[in-house]
């Protein structure tokens, strides 16, 4: 027997506004779009394609006050992988995307954390 992540999410303020920044800036690309009720089942995969991400309504109150303590204390709500964080880093930046933290050496790891418009902070990590 084993376990293994399918899906996660992230809460999003907005789900269009997410969707256009995940695939057109990040380069996620679409794998469910799929209307329930007044949301959509919208979800964005990676370049391996195993492992959705719900791009989640921020609307239980719960998930609001969730989002907002990790923001306001610099947490990362999900930190995804990169091959070079510099050249990442770099064409992020060129396409307006606002970094809080430019990639810094934490010894195994290289990370830089940015802002992804819809109300939650995101980590990319090389290897260093």
């Amino acid at each position: 027997m084993s376990i293994f992540i399918t899906t996660t999410s992230v809460f999003v303020d907005d789900q269009q506004k997410a969707l256009d920044f995940y695939t057109g800036v990040l380069g996620f690309t679409t794998k469910n779009d799929v209307p329930v009720g007044e949301h959509r089942w919208l979800t964005v995969v990676g370049s391996t394609n195993d492992v959705e991400l719900l791009l989640e309504p921020n609307e239980h109150p719960a998930a609001q006050a969730y989002t907002a303590a990790l923001a306001a204390d610099g947490i990362p709500a999900a930190s995804f992988g990169v091959d070079d964080i510099q050249a990442e880093f770099e064409r992020l930046t060129a396409l307006g995307v606002v970094f809080l933290q430019p990639p810094t050496d934490m010894g195994p790891v290289t990370v830089a954390t940015l802002d992804d418009t819809c109300g939650n902070l995101i980590q990319i990590a090389s290897m260093s």
